[in-house]
């Protein structure tokens, strides 16, 4: 077996346990290659595990399109979760619209409010919520792990994507015709809010475009974070 075989048949084993000892389980997509490559596994096999997206209010209009895309393609309906329309309000007449590029808390107190707040929502009730994260995508995610707690929602997260290159993540879209977003073609191998991610020149970091004004280590929104650290406080993978 390969090592492309090898990863794919250890990623589906993965995403049928989940399915079957973690129910009810679900997947937070980005709607980026990685989550489409988890999309594809998990719509393929039949799992009995949901899809969500958070439609944060800035999302590029080509992201937007990747929920009419899977629609499409796999017949399936992506559950989408927005931000409190009052939160939004408040924090643009307070602040303006683009304050997150003031300071990090300002941008964070955006992404927790456009981000943080609606993944509480849609993981309610769940036992366990995938991710599509991997080790090599930046230097605040190289001790993740496949599977590990999640103290911020009492929960198991798991990460089956995390010993996944960048190659093995386009390998598999290539072999297996998954749709993807467009701005991969334009430069963007991370893509996040509109105003927030700009393309990558050669060589760059592949999260290099997230918040590119901030530090490497301040890059994350808060959906894998808690009182400021990433949650990476026990891992009870094998």
């Amino acid at each position: 077996m390969s090592d492309q075989s090898k990863l794919i048949a250890d990623t589906r084993a993965t995403l049928s346990r989940i399915a079957s000892e973690f129910s009810p389980a679900v997947f937070a997509s980005s709607l980026a290659a990685e989550d489409m490559v988890l999309t594809d596994m998990i719509l393929k096999s039949g799992l009995d595990i949901g899809i969500f997206s958070l439609e944060t209010g800035r999302l590029h209009k080509e992201t937007l399109a990747m929920l009419d895309k899977v629609k499409q393609h796999y017949g399936y309906e992506i559950a989408v979760y927005k931000p409190q329309a009052e939160a939004v309000d408040a924090y643009v007449a307070q602040n303006g619209l683009n304050a997150f590029y003031d300071s990090v808390e300002m941008r964070k107190e955006c992404c927790r409010i456009r981000k943080v707040e609606p993944l509480g929502r849609a993981l309610l009730g769940k036992k366990a919520w995938i991710t599509g994260q991997r080790r090599a995508q930046a230097a605040t995610r190289t001790s993740l792990m496949v599977e590990e707690d999640d103290p911020a929602h009492f929960m198991t997260k798991f990460n089956p994507l995390a010993d996944w290159s960048e190659e093995d993540v386009w390998t598999y879209i290539r072999e297996n015709g998954v749709p993807y977003n467009a701005l991969h073609d334009q430069g963007y191998p991370s893509i996040g809010c509109e105003p927030c991610t700009r393309a990558i020149q050669p060589g760059e970091d592949v999260r290099a475009g997230r918040w590119w004004w901030e530090n490497p280590e301040s890059k994350e929104c808060g959906l894998h974070v808690v009182d400021g650290k990433l949650i990476r406080i026990k891992s009870v993978a094998a």
